[in-house]
């Protein structure tokens, strides 16, 4: 399942986005500005990104994007009120992969972002030895036995395998897997952990005393 990092000002275009999107097989990452959106780069695998935003101009921030190595072939779809063709051009040259205009139809929108993730190069299967995460199907090998887990589990583990050796605390886990709408208690994350190991084995996911989690796993 692909990560989508929506860059957006407006809370109730956010929110609508989220919804719209999470209803087509999406999960979605919020930002409502440049300096909330550069540090969830690397946790997505497209990014929706509104030209006007109130920090740094959309097409600003795509360029210093398109200037670091590690999101050169990030794909961008800008999502704009600017119907121009100047506009678009500039968008484009700028180093968008895609241009949308509002209004918009979610449907257009969520055709655009798979076309996008099916022409990228970037990764669709996470290994690591024994363990095996298929992204784009959402499914989990262990020793070549597919391992059933929930939704959650996976994206909790997905997230996690993206960014091996990196700490999480239970709050950036709870934001990125469950969302910024989630008001459980931040002890799910343990439980989700605990089932995790119960499936995996314990050697995968770390608890780093005091600081949060952090997953093991070298890729190979």
């Amino acid at each position: 399942m692909a990560w989508v990092l929506v860059v957006e000002d407006e809370a109730s275009v956010r929110m609508g986005l989220r919804l719209g999107l999470e209803g087509r097989g999406f999960r979605v990452i919020e930002a409502e500005n440049a300096a909330q959106a550069w540090p969830r780069l690397a946790e997505c695998d497209v990014v929706v990104l509104d030209w006007m935003l109130p920090d740094e101009p959309g097409v600003r921030f795509l360029e210093r994007l398109r200037k670091t190595e590690a999101y050169a072939d990030l794909p961008v779809l800008i999502l704009t009120a600017k119907a121009r063709e100047a506009d678009r051009v500039e968008g484009l040259e700028r180093g968008a992969d895609d241009y949308l205009t509002k209004p918009f139809s979610l449907a257009e929108l969520a055709a655009r972002l798979k076309a996008l993730l099916r022409r990228s190069g970037r990764k669709k299967r996470l290994v690591f030895g024994a363990l095996v995460l298929d992204l784009e199907a959402a499914e989990v090998y262990l020793d070549g036995q597919k391992v059933a887990l929930t939704r959650r589990e996976f994206d909790l583990l997905a997230f996690l395998a993206r960014h091996p050796g990196r700490v999480f605390d239970r709050e950036a886990l709870l934001d990125a897997v469950w969302g910024v709408e989630y008001f459980g208690t931040p002890r799910t994350v343990d439980q989700h952990v605990a089932q995790l190991r119960e499936k995996l084995g314990s050697s995968w996911i770390e608890t780093v005393r005091g600081r949060g989690y952090r997953f093991r796993g070298e890729a190979s």
